[in-house]
């Protein structure tokens, strides 16, 4: 389907719907962006039609589905100012740009939701539990996410670092060995250094994850991938919503590994806790 005018195709063809179909393309047009995060049980409740109606409305614009719309339909939201934020314009205040980088992040993140790899989420969960070392790889942006990713996981008896200077990417690569694990982040998959130390990782026996777009370069060089669907594109605006969307995943990682630990392993962290408690100012209840 084609993604850059399908605003502009909805409000062409509403003279050729049936009256089903209008009442879902005037529900669509009215808001957008919340057409993006609704379920298909709220977009047929807002236009007073069946959940059948609405799926078979999405198929007729080209999509497989409600949920490939909804991704097709926040694809073509790509008007703004280029090299801040596709959902900013430039005559935007204050009454209106800040709710809508918020309603673009809540967008994204409940397309990525929908359309989450949960079997690679669980390999990755269980390669993460099983490496004797976890290295996090990150540039730009990316570097942010990998110095948070330490952050996490560092409290699971594992040796944790992030690195972001490229020539120390490369060295710790050239010498990793078995049960080390790269965790590689980067939103384009594109980066030539990232996928440059992929590939050095690759030839010791390192286990290589990539934390990225499905189908880059680096995603092709990885033993398993979390594959995330570019949707900003951050060649023309700042990285901001993929980024939210990388540490969530990370959270969702997290997360995973301190399940898998069991119950058993809940004293380590609380002992983590309350180390901090000393570093406090009390609250004060009055």
């Amino acid at each position: 389907m084609s993604t850059n005018n399908l605003l502009t195709r909805l409000n062409a063809a509403l003279p050729e719907l049936s009256k089903s179909e209008i009442k879902v393309a005037n529900a669509i047009l009215t808001d957008p962006e919340a057409a993006t995060r609704s379920s298909i049980a709220v977009l047929a409740a807002a236009a007073g039609v069946s959940e059948p109606s609405v799926n078979r409305f999405c198929k007729r614009f080209g999509a497989s589905g409600f949920p490939d719309f909804k991704l097709q339909l926040a694809r073509s939201l790509v008007s703004g100012v280029r090299y801040i934020s596709r959902a900013v314009e430039l005559d935007d205040g204050i009454d209106t740009y800040p709710r809508k980088l918020f309603d673009n992040t809540i967008s994204a993140l409940m397309l990525a939701k929908e359309s989450l790899p949960l079997a690679a989420i669980e390999r990755v969960v269980n390669q993460l539990s099983q490496a004797r070392r976890i290295h996090f790889i990150g540039l730009g942006t990316s570097a942010a996410v990998a110095k948070d990713a330490e952050h996490k996981f560092f409290r699971f008896n594992v040796p944790v670092s992030s690195h972001t200077d490229p020539l120390m990417q490369r060295m710790i690569a050239a010498s990793a060995g078995v049960g080390d694990l790269f965790f590689c982040i980067s939103h384009t998959g594109r980066t030539q250094t990232i996928v440059d130390v992929a590939q050095l990782a690759r030839k010791t026996e390192a286990t290589v994850v990539s934390l990225t777009c499905e189908k880059s370069p680096l995603a092709a060089c990885s033993h398993f991938v979390i594959g995330l669907d570019n949707q900003e594109n951050t060649d023309h605006y700042l990285p901001m919503t993929s980024r939210i969307v990388q540490l969530v995943i990370l959270d969702v990682l997290a997360t995973g590994v301190t399940l898998q630990r069991g119950e058993g392993f809940l004293p380590h962290l609380a002992r983590i806790k309350e180390s901090l408690k000393e570093t406090r100012i009390p609250e004060n209840r009055d």
